[in-house]
């Protein structure tokens, strides 16, 4: 199946001033877009030409990085637009909650481990909260890569690249990281994922 670009559940100007209108444009209208048009061009004639992003993702890992690169970046951004929202970030709904409560201790513990994780991701690369084996963790990996190609399945994701957050915040990323927790988390749509990663 081809690729095609999501269009943004808000306005582009919309998660400002966490997430500019600029970096917007650049990240989704460009960035995403060439994921999209890459990844379709390197699919043409291969054994995945008809398969979902995430099956693309998990079975061209490790045999064919081009695809693999632009797939895995594909799919990990047609959920990060998903995952904010304006007015987003702040405390959890109960059942989400309670799962964090119940794998970190408590929502501060697993804010401080999410924010470490993105803020010691050496280069490019995302950090993830997932669901391995019925309990949330908290990981991180480089590039393009995503936990789906290691038995887990993320729920939340933030983007560490730098055209993610250098026209607002320039080298600051844990004041990004911050921002991003704090106030553009959509906690309804980690929810509804967590909710079909442990049924």
């Amino acid at each position: 199946m081809a690729f095609t670009l999501p269009e943004l559940p808000y306005a582009h100007d919309a998660l400002a001033p966490y997430m500019s209108k600029e970096t917007l444009e650049f990240h989704h209208d460009k960035h995403h877009q060439a994921y999209v048009t890459n990844g379709n061009n390197l699919l043409k004639g291969t054994e995945f030409e008809d398969k979902s992003v995430e099956e693309v993702v998990v079975g061209s890992f490790g045999k064919n990085a081009a695809l693999f690169n632009n797939a895995g970046q594909h799919y990990n951004h047609i959920h990060f637009w998903k995952w904010m929202k304006p007015n987003g970030g702040g405390k959890p709904p109960a059942s989400i909650a309670k799962a964090i409560d119940e794998s970190f201790g408590s929502y501060d513990k697993f804010t401080e481990a999410f924010i470490q994780a993105g803020t010691t991701q050496f280069g490019s690369g995302w950090a993830w909260l997932t669901v391995k084996d019925g309990k949330l963790e908290v990981s991180k990996t480089a590039n393009g890569e995503n936990p789906l190609v290691h038995g887990a399945q993320p729920i939340l994701g933030v983007d560490v690249w730098e055209h993610s957050y250098y026209i607002d915040f320039r080298n600051r990323r844990p004041d990004y990281l911050k921002a991003f927790v704090e106030n553009l988390i959509n906690w309804e749509h980690v929810e509804e994922m967590h909710a079909a990663a442990v049924k």
